[in-house]
């Protein structure tokens, strides 16, 4: 009976932790396909034109990006009028834009099983690792702590 209720406990602690994730913007992409792209008609071209013949080519035309389920994003702007998001991926250099109902506030597992948050996808930075200049010119990671590395 102690088993079941720290178990309870816990898996209610899990969900505090996605809902206050969900509250600080960030969200969970429910689709996998092209269904991002740097401009909000950009995303409007892509997901009207999904059973057309022409999907490659306007795929290719849009610059679109590939959304994979699991995935965990930070949206920047929200546009309820023609109900996108401007989000922020790990790994992209600029913001894009989706349909906000691809994305959820609910936890979805990756491909690999887990649970993403901005700290184990690389969304916030780890603290304790800085990357800077070597004397070769190219970049190294050197801890902070003592900075004897």
């Amino acid at each position: 009976m102690v088993v079941t209720v720290g178990l309870a406990l816990s898996c209610t602690a899990f969900g505090d932790n996605y809902a206050t994730l969900a509250a600080k913007g960030y969200r969970w992409v429910a689709v996998h396909g092209p269904y991002a792209s740097a401009t909000e008609e950009g995303v409007e071209r892509i997901t009207s034109h999904r059973t057309s013949p022409r999907d490659v080519q306007i795929v290719e035309d849009e610059d679109a990006f590939y959304l994979i389920p699991g995935k965990i994003v930070q949206i920047i702007k929200v546009d309820p009028a023609i109900g996108m998001s401007q989000v922020r991926m790990r790994g992209f250099a600029s913001f894009l834009w989706t349909d906000s109902r691809l994305l959820s506030g609910r936890p979805i597992r990756d491909i690999y099983g887990t649970i993403e948050t901005p700290e184990n996808s690389g969304l916030i930075p780890n603290q304790g690792v800085a990357i800077t200049p070597n004397v070769n010119g190219g970049l190294t990671d050197r801890n902070r702590g003592n900075g004897n590395q």
